[in-house]
């Protein structure tokens, strides 16, 4: 699906409603923004939504979590799957060596990233949440929408004191009716090894959650693209 010319414009200069500016006014180390595109069947832009993101997941958190974290208090930290199964993590321990099997163009796993997933409910707690309250699949039928292949960065952009990347999904309507999105998270496919019990965790974790400070309507025909953009300030 060709996104258009003016991807840039887009997702770099539109206008972030007084409602959801929040703390953009200064600057922080650390940002990340939710931008969608949608599109009629023409490919025309008739509509574009952005707004701060603010909802890593504990699963998010886990991950990120230092190595002294685990050497000091000699816990482990439990993530949950999309489908509530859990592995006891921590990137080492005295008898046990946990890895995270990074991507592999020689295996199946050719990245993390599953999908940038949508929904059309809502979680009181993002931080607890484990998949979208009302995720909408992945097809063609009543309250569905055609999942195009994630765009992902090949690398970071530097830009003077700022580092970003960007990745984005394409979704096409052809339900046949109107869809709703009021929710969007980040899923990742995550594979750890334990090798002390020669067990495997793979499974879909979500990492990412943001509830839209107003729903999205796709009609039938119509075309969205969501981006993500992560960005550190020096």
């Amino acid at each position: 699906m060709m996104i258009g010319s003016k991807v840039d414009y887009d997702i770099s200069n539109l206008y972030i409603p007084k409602d959801s500016k929040e703390d953009i006014d200064y600057q922080k180390s650390f940002n990340a923004t939710l931008t969608i595109i949608v599109r009629d069947k023409d490919g025309k832009v008739i509509r574009r939504h952005k707004q701060k993101s603010h909802s890593p997941t504990a699963n998010f958190i886990g991950l990120m979590l230092p190595a002294t974290w685990y050497n000091t208090t000699g816990k482990t930290f439990t993530l949950t799957s999309t489908s509530n199964s859990t592995y006891n993590y921590a990137p080492y321990g005295p008898n046990i060596m946990y890895g995270i099997n990074y991507p592999n163009s020689n295996s199946n796993q050719q990245t993390y990233l599953i999908n940038i997933m949508v929904g059309s409910g809502s979680n009181s707690n993002p931080y607890s949440a484990i998949n979208l309250a009302s995720p909408i699949s992945n097809g063609s039928g009543t309250g569905q929408l055609l999942y195009m292949t994630p765009n992902i960065p090949t690398g970071i952009t530097i830009n003077d004191n700022q580092a970003y990347f960007i990745t984005s999904q394409s979704f096409i309507n052809q339900s046949g009716g109107t869809v709703n999105i009021t929710e969007v998270g980040i899923v990742i496919n995550l594979g750890i090894h334990d090798s002390a019990n020669y067990q495997d965790f793979t499974a879909s974790v979500l990492t990412w959650y943001d509830v839209l400070s107003s729903p999205i309507s796709v009609g039938s025909g119509q075309s969205i693209v969501i981006y993500y953009t992560f960005s550190v300030n020096a």
